[in-house]
This record gives structure tokens, C-alpha cells and sequence, in this order.
């Protein structure tokens, strides 16, 4: 498979870079700057990502581009481009006017092959607080804006090209197209990367791998172990063994819900009632670390006894993706943790089984294209993203099956009244939070003193980012007062109406 290397140094929009790219049909891993894989025939061209460093800084991302500058064709975005004017004996030095926001070319060599189709006037997106100042002798300048004379440029006599805008943004609006000209027409990359491609592949591959062996997996109903389930079983039909653990912190009627809807898809599944042991491991708990600790910690226990009932069985199937796998991976030294990802970081020594993760390199708009071209039906593919500690994470304090059951029932409220009015499917993810306040109110002519809830709406592509839902005025009025009259234990209810970042999703 032809293939682009991107090489991180940092910026919150590299992973928009590989997702613009895959959605050309070609396939991009990411990678820290500082681990640069094996560049083997398969890889075609290398991209410089952006960084919140400057290139004047003493502990500025420093690339090791021995086999890359000269030998592959390379693309170097904002930091990448200033970091390569300064090698190259130019001048880099923090700009007199934060360049920050929308800008337009001014001027375009469109004989340029990465400047190709690109009208003048293009409008950009600039995120830098660095500006070139002068080139390097044999840089040629390619494209500018009124205020930054060297938006881009390419060294002559190679296929090095640099830009200081951000082209995998919304708001640069011929991006695609210039890492269309990069992509396909500098690096000759087939369009190939396909989710008929990817089972293909992957099916073969999970065949030569498992062999004749069992394979476990803890299925969640979610759309990525759904996914992660019907194509193993897809390669290795009934080796493969599907584990679903009622943790008691599943959404209401979920787990026998769940059980039904994997009826028809050929899959051999064994539900497991555990939810008295989760209970007891969260019993006081209200840090929410220690929740997700003990939540994974307990359920590798109910799994690694439901998994010794299975003779033989010698691998563990798990649903990982790939911005699981880039945010447990840091760029630069150790990084601080914002909440630990269930399905990264290996296994028990005890459990002594070996991991398969087919979905590992795909992002979650990908995981679900592949499962509707693996005909999995849409209530299944198009559901809403879960917390894997379940509603644990969603309660702010301590857990009791009290504190479940009210949750449960707001949450199946809000999901439901969303299906209802045809917004389901325009929110990427929708829950509830139960809050460590209660509040004063009146019911009939009593006071009452009850729980408050928090409702999140999020618009999403992959949950990297995120902004809150704008939903009617009317339906949150209805939700509102639905849940207010419905749910015993609730009297008050508000609204979520933060946008990620500097907020999560998840609350915690």
C-alpha cells in the first residue's frame, strides 16, 4: 500500500492532516518526530507537521532528515517550514503581527505542481506566532499573502516543498487540493486506501496471524468492537469467542438489547451478569481515575475467568483506534495523561494472551464506513461513542445502583426524545452527567430538595475535537421537563455549552 509519513511535532491539527489525506484514498500513518519508522519502498512522501515550538527555542523539535530531504518527496506545514528555512541558513524570528486566523493569496505560481489549480485570492488558515523573515539561497517562493511573504515555497532542485498555512483545515478552502497536487501528483500515491481494500487486506492478515488459534474479545456493543468482532469473525469464523460483561454501568436495557441484536450476525457471544462486583469495587470511590482503574482492573478479572472457560483460546481481541493509539504515544518527553485509555497500555502478565487489534489503524469515521461495506446494520454502526467505564465516568461522585438507575433512566430520556425528533443522527455523541448538587424545588405545593443533571450535545468528526450542539429551544424545554417529570430523585436540569478544547466531552 502506498503510503505517507507524517512526522509530529506537536500541533492539535496533525490528525486532521492524516484524516484529509486518507480521505483522498491514500494511506498515512503518524508518527513522533523523533521515531521515525523504516522508510520502505511503500512510502512515497513525508509530511512536517505543525508545532506549538518555535524553531528559535533551545528545546525546539529537532528531525533526524538524513533518508527524507532530497530522497522523498516532503511537505513541510508551519513549524516544518520554518524549522526548514532556519537549517537551510535563513531567518525565522516571532512576527510582528500575530498571524493567527483567515488570509487570502496574493500571489500563486500555479506552474508550481503544488500550487496546481489553486485560484488567487484562495483564502488560508494561519496559526503561527513565528514568521520567515529570508529564505535561503535556492528556496524559491511559491505563494503569498499581503502580510506573509513566504507562505510557501519549494527548494529548487528537489521535491521539498514548505507552507506556513494549515491546508487540512476547514477554513483553508483549496487545501484538499494542495495535498491532492502533493499526495497524488508529486508523490504518486495510488488512490487506493478503500474500506474494500482494508477488509481485504485485513482479513488476510488476521488469517495468517491467528492461524488455528481461539480468539477472545470483550465486546461493548459499540461501534468499534462491533466492527473489530465481525471482521475477525469474517477471517476466523468460530475461533473467535465474543465475552459481553454486564458491568451495571451500561445504558438502560442495554446489555439484553445488545445480546439480541448480535443474534442475527453470526457471532458467538456469551453475555455475563457482573454487576455486584463492579458496585463493590466503586463503593466510596469519587476520583475519577481510580473509577477507571477499577473498572478495567475488575473487568480483566471477570474476563480473564470467562476466557480460562475457553480452552485453548490464545489471543485477545480488542476494538483499539487509532487516536487511542497517537494519544498514548507523546512527541516530546513524557506527556500528561487527561485520562487513561482502556485499550492501551497491554495486559496482565497472567493473562498470558496475545493481542490482535484489526481496527488499529483506522479513525472512527473509517471504523464505521468499514462496518456498513461489512453490512453491519446502521443501529449499530451509527450509535453514539460510550465511555468504556460506562456511566461510572458520568456520575460525579460516588457509585451506587441508586445513583445508576436515575442516570439511566435521564439518559434513556434524552437519547430516546433525539431519535424522536430526527437529531440522533446529527449530534456525534449524546449523555447525561448526575451531579454532586442538589437543588431546591417544588412539585405540587411541597419542597423538594433533589439530584441535578447535566445534558452534553457534541458536534464531532472523531472526538478530537468538538463543539456543543445548538438543539431547539423547544426540544430542550420538553427534554426538560420530561425528565423532571419522569425521573424520581431529579428536580433540576442544565445544559452543557462547552466545546472541546479546553473542555472534554466526558466530564470525567
Amino acid at each position: 500500500m502506498d503510503t505517507i509519513i507524517i512526522l509530529d511535532f506537536g500541533s492539535q491539527y496533525t490528525q486532521l492532516i492524516a484524516r484529509k489525506i486518507r480521505e483522498l484514498n491514500v494511506y498515512c500513518e503518524i508518527h513522533p518526530f523523533d521515531k521515525i519508522p523504516a522508510l520502505t519502498s511503500d512510502v512515497k512522501g513525508v509530511v512536517f507537521s505543525g508545532s506549538p515550538f518555535s524553531c528559535n527555542a533551545a528545546d525546539a523539535p529537532v528531525p533526524d532528515m538524513t533518508n527524507i530531504k532530497g530522497r522523498l518527496p516532503l511537505l513541510a506545514v508551519c513549524y516544518g517550514a520554518q524549522y526548514l528555512a532556519k537549517w537551510g541558513g535563513g531567518k525565522v524570528q516571532q512576527s510582528k503581527i500575530r498571524e493567527y486566523g483567515r488570509a487570502n493569496l496574493a500571489f500563486i505560481d500555479n506552474s508550481n505542481p503544488l500550487m496546481k489549480g489553486i485560484p488567487e485570492g484562495s483564502q488560508v488558515w494561519m496559526s503561527h506566532g513565528d514568521t520567515i523573515e529570508v529564505l535561503p539561497a535556492g528556496y524559491r517562493t511559491i505563494c503569498s499573502t499581503d502580510h506573509v511573504q513566504y507562505a510557501g515555497y519549494q527548494i529548487e532542485g528537489e521535491p521539498t516543498y514548505a507552507i506556513q498555512f494549515h491546508p487540512e483545515v476547514h477554513h483553508s478552502v483549496d487545501g484538499v487540493t494542495l495535498l491532492r497536487n502533493f499526495v497524488v501528483g508529486i508523490c504518486g500515491c495510488r488512490q487506493e486506501w478503500t474500506p474494500e481494500s482494508f477488509i481485504e487486506t485485513t482479513v488476510a492478515e488476521l488469517r495468517a496471524k491467528v492461524g488455528g488459534d481461539k480468539v477472545v474479545l470483550g465486546l461493548s456493543g459499540g461501534v468499534d468492537s462491533t466492527v473489530a468482532a465481525v471482521l475477525l469473525n469474517r477471517a476466523i469464523g468460530h475461533q473467535l469467542h465474543c465475552i459481553f460483561v454486564d458491568n451495571g454501568l451500561l445504558r438502560k436495557n442495554e446489555f439484553e438489547s445488545v445480546l439480541e441484536s448480535y443474534k442475527d450476525m453470526g457471532l458467538n457471544v456469551k453475555g455475563v451478569d457482573a454487576k455486584q462486583r463492579f458496585y463493590d469495587v466503586l463503593a466510596g470511590v469519587t476520583d475519577p481515575e481510580k473509577k477507571r482503574k477499577g473498572i478495567g482492573k475488575t473487568f480483566i478479572d471477570v474476563f480473564d475467568a470467562e476466557a480460562k472457560l475457553i480452552t485453548d483460546a490464545k489471543w485477545l481481541g480488542q476494538g483499539t483506534i487509532y487516536p487511542d493509539v497517537i494519544e498514548s504515544s507523546s512527541v516530546k518527553g513524557p506527556s500528561q495523561t487527561i485520562k487513561s485509555h482502556h485499550n492501551v497500555g497491554g495486559l496482565p502478565d497472567y493473562m498470558k494472551l496475545k493481542l490482535v487489534e484489526p481496527l488499529r489503524s483506522l479513525f472512527k469515521d473509517e471504523v464505521r464506513r468499514v462496518g456498513r461495506q461489512l453490512g453491519i446494520k446502521d443501529s449499530l454502526i451509527g450509535r453514539h461513542p460510550f465511555p468504556g467505564p460506562g456511566l461510572a465516568i458520568r456520575i460525579l461522585s460516588d457509585v451506587t445502583p441508586e445513583k445508576v438507575r436515575i442516570l439511566q433512566e435521564v439518559d434513556d430520556i434524552f437519547i430516546q426524545w433525539l431519535r424522536d425528533n430526527g437529531l440522533y443522527d446529527k449530534v456525534w455523541q449524546a449523555g447525561a452527567m448526575l451531579l454532586p448538587v442538589q437543588s431546591v424545588g417544588v412539585m405540587g405545593d411541597e419542597r423538594t430538595y433533589e439530584s441535578v443533571v447535566a445534558l452534553r450535545a457534541v458536534e464531532s468528526v472523531d472526538g478530537m475535537t468538538a463543539d456543543w450542539s445548538h438543539l431547539p429551544y423547544d426540544f430542550m424545554a420538553k427534554v426538560s421537563n420530561e425528565i423532571i417529570n419522569r425521573v424520581r430523585g431529579v428536580n433540576r436540569v442544565v445544559y452543557d455549552i462547552s466545546s472541546k478544547p479546553p473542555a472534554t466531552i466526558e466530564w470525567e
